[in-house]
């Protein structure tokens, strides 16, 4: 199954959509949190301040998105309100844990050194995602004339990744190389999401 094929069938549900939007808009927070949880005490530079600051917005404009559809659900992140909640909980997460794990087979970081170094691979991957992710989704949109926009977030997470990219180029020649393994890492964690996903949205009750 495609992404476009499943993005098709929850852009015409309004309570898939509105729970599709609620999942970004999580996974935006998530992101965010980690930004910040790998910030060193003091030697914070403006770029992860930025990242920490525009992901928590996404959040935000993600959820006000969902108004155009309902204002009946997704009032918060539980379970009930998301799709593949238990992938969706555990994708940012799984990544950041395998990321730490092959960091510290290939360099010799220190705590603060590794946790900075996790958030470059790990931001790097995801924007990567998110530029595919994100166009795909706006082109849905328009096709059905959605109320729902994302191309704010389309610029954003472009310029993301131009940064994302000049940081590495200063943490190592060799960054490339590293950062294909961790993209790996990444596609199997964002497969398992996305068949998670596609199984609750093509059950019965959602035909």
């Amino acid at each position: 199954m495609t992404i476009d094929y499943l993005l098709e069938r929850i852009v015409q549900h309004n309570v898939t959509h509105a729970k599709w939007l609620n999942t970004l808009s999580y996974m935006e927070n998530a992101g965010a949190r980690k930004i910040s949880a790998c910030e060193h005490p003091s030697e914070v530079n403006i770029i992860q301040l930025k990242h920490a600051a525009e992901e928590h917005r996404h959040a935000y404009y993600l959820k006000k998105q969902i108004l155009k559809i309902t204002s009946s659900i997704c009032e918060n992140y539980n379970n009930s309100e998301l799709l593949g909640s238990t992938s969706t909980k555990r994708y940012l997460h799984h990544l950041d844990i395998k990321t730490c794990k092959y960091l510290q087979q290939n360099f010799s970081l220190n705590k603060e050194e590794l946790k900075y170094a996790a958030y470059l691979f790990v931001t790097y991957a995801i924007e990567v995602r998110a530029d595919e992710l994100y166009p795909i989704y706006q082109q849905i949109l328009t096709k059905y004339s959605s109320k729902v926009m994302v191309k704010s977030i389309i610029l954003e997470e472009e310029g993301h990744l131009e940064e994302m990219i000049a940081q590495l180029d200063k943490f190592s020649p060799d960054w490339k190389i590293h950062a294909e393994q961790i993209l790996k890492i990444e596609k199997d964690l964002h497969e398992q999401w996305i068949n998670s996903i596609s199984q609750e949205v093509f059950q019965e009750n959602y035909a």
